[in-house]
């Protein structure tokens, strides 16, 4: 029932309502979609199959599935890979531990013996 190329639609999570297509079965369980909804691997039970399969090879892109959905009059969900931030690099604060240099300790003073 739930073979590549399968017209489904999400029942359950925050891409629920929204149309995608399978595109990889992972096993007896979980499938791989795609679509208007976000790429991910996803429940079986939380599917409804349309009668619509459609023709795409497994483990098609995302833009492979973005043509053929755009074919059939479907609206997808673009996606954009997320930017890697150069982040500066780490400064000693005030929680780190210093380098600090050490103090001698100074002998103490002998105190004069005062004579009566």
């Amino acid at each position: 029932m739930f073979e590549v190329g399968r017209l489904c639609v999400k029942l359950a999570g925050r891409d629920a309502g929204k149309k995608c297509v399978v595109v990889d079965v992972l096993d007896s369980v979980y499938v791989l979609i795609d679509g208007q909804t976000r790429r991910r691997k996803c429940n079986i039970r939380h599917l409804e199959p349309t009668e619509t399969v459609l023709k795409i090879k497994k483990n098609s892109s995302h833009e492979d599935v973005a043509k053929i959905l755009k074919d059939h009059d479907i609206e997808v969900r673009e996606t954009k890979p997320k930017e890697k931030v150069q982040r500066p690099k780490r400064t000693p604060g005030a929680g780190e531990k210093k380098e600090t240099v050490k103090k001698e300790k100074k002998a103490p003073k002998k105190k004069a013996d005062k004579k009566k």
